[in-house]
């Protein structure tokens, strides 16, 4: 099992001279077409999560940014690919959220189309970061984009996010569950908390096997 951890030093992810200085980062970009997508000159890592699973929270802990990436709470706030450039090596995107009922459904339908688009197509996109709350069980929609992306042959990470809210115990009952549910072993996921910043290096570790 890949358990939860201490940060590491601002920048630093352990993983040796070459890894991602993810603190170094800023706002490039945000794509509503795939026409504006940017060269695909460098790697890339996607963000993928139900509306209000807490994926800004996770992506501007990674980063130890508390800002870069808005926080609402209103679910269904991101509305485009909003590229990160990270260390001038990576780009970082933040995809839509799904899975939100009050979004009209040509939005919907027209994130939908955006993201299936990049995700099938985008050749310098090496990994999708699948955000799960750890406090349920395995839903539809998660477990349909999970199976989806293994289909069209994109590498996927799932991160178990709000371990915080679970004891020790609850954490490892719960994380066995989704295993199970999405057919995966305890390498090809990560325990992770916005909030105490645990499994933040295990993240960085686990990314960097995908883009270094």
């Amino acid at each position: 099992m890949i358990c939860p951890d201490g940060a590491a030093g601002e920048g630093e992810s352990g993983a040796g001279s070459t890894a991602i200085n993810y603190a170094r980062i800023h706002f490039l970009d945000s794509v509503h077409k795939t026409a504006q997508l940017p060269p695909a000159d460098l790697p890339e890592v996607a963000f993928a999560g139900r509306s209000n699973v807490g994926k800004s929270s996770l992506i501007n802990t990674l980063v130890r940014r508390r800002t870069l990436v808005k926080v609402s709470s209103k679910p269904g706030k991101t509305q485009a690919l909003n590229f990160f450039l990270a260390d001038d090596r990576l780009y970082l995107v933040d995809l839509p959220g799904y899975g939100y009922a009050k979004v009209p459904k040509g939005m919907q339908d027209a994130w939908q189309r955006l993201i299936t688009d990049y995700l099938e197509s985008r050749v310098s996109l090496r990994c999708v970061v699948v955000i799960v709350d750890i406090r349920h069980g395995v839903k539809v929609q998660d477990l349909e984009l999970v199976t989806w992306l293994r289909a069209v042959g994109r590498p996927l990470l799932l991160v178990y996010t709000k371990c915080d809210k679970l004891s020790r115990n609850q954490q490892q009952r719960q994380a066995a569950a989704l295993d199970a549910g999405f057919g995966l072993t305890p390498a090809e996921r990560v325990l992770f908390s916005s909030k105490t910043g645990e499994g933040r290096e295990n993240l960085i570790v686990a990314l960097d096997r995908f883009v270094v």
